[in-house]
């Protein structure tokens, strides 16, 4: 079965059948959007991002206005929000790190998801975001971080030294919200912080000599898990521009400064 055939069995359309990943169900107010896998994470992928605008030659997409579109028509109008999977096809990589692609293959199943938006981004997700919390392992060794290790999935071996080299450079509070333990809780709460790697591990699938200034940031707990619900995680910036919109939305009397 094509994409298309599959995508009208289900009563959904679009307006250009060649390079969207949008669609829409007019009559039952429901959006479809093919969920590709290399930004899905558990059940939460990026649907949509603002650099997509344009492809990797600079030329504008033709289908972003439409994925725009119907994302509007979820966030203001109420409609419903499907996805269905699909494999990533790269068919090219500009001077700039931009690649270009097409759709390999996709899986005609579409699941029910939920809508967030964050600072540019969309992402659609299961109610419940099933991405676990991020934890760390320190070994006293090297700065050397990235060596898999076997246990039911890969996982990567965070570096103690680097870790703390990371802290003595930046200190204990969170470099996306400010929180710092020793603040909040006194004493008992004080060296106690997350370091976040800024270059995904799993991506990067080998051992390489991590610099602690420019790889490493101090997160808390709580920015440390949201950065690591979506795939790829959420960059830094991206959370605290999405934190600061939140903190003025609840609290209009907050003036955001440039």
């Amino acid at each position: 079965m094509s994409r298309r055939k599959f995508i009208e069995s289900v009563g959904a359309s679009c307006r250009n059948w060649r390079s969207s990943w949008a669609f829409v169900d007019k009559a039952r107010h429901i959006v479809i959007f093919g969920a590709w896998d290399t930004g899905t994470q558990g059940s939460t992928s990026l649907i949509l991002d603002r650099a997509w605008e344009r492809g990797a030659s600079g030329r504008k997409n033709a289908a972003f206005a439409e994925a725009l579109e119907y994302v509007g028509l979820v966030e203001q109008e109420g409609y419903g929000l499907q996805t269905f999977p699909m494999v990533y096809t790269e068919l090219a990589v500009d001077e700039h790190g931009r690649s270009s692609g097409l759709i390999g293959a996709f899986r005609p199943e579409l699941s029910d998801k939920v809508l967030h938006h964050v600072a540019g981004k969309w992402y659609a997700s299961s109610e419940s975001l099933d991405a676990p919390l991020p934890e760390e392992v320190t070994e006293p060794t090297k700065y050397v971080e990235g060596s898999a290790k076997s246990i039911s999935v890969n996982a990567y071996e965070r570096n103690a030294a680097a870790r703390a080299a990371c802290i003595q450079h930046y200190g204990f509070s969170c470099f996306t919200c400010g929180f710092n333990f020793e603040v909040a809780y006194g004493t008992i709460g004080r060296g106690l912080i997350h370091v976040h790697h800024l270059r995904s591990l799993a991506q990067i699938g080998k051992e390489y000599e991590v610099n602690p200034i420019s790889d490493l940031r101090p997160v808390c707990p709580n920015c440390h898990a949201i950065i690591h619900r979506t795939q790829p995680p959420l960059e830094m910036e991206q959370l605290k521009e999405h934190l600061t919109r939140s903190r003025e939305a609840h609290n209009p009397s907050i003036e955001r400064t440039a």
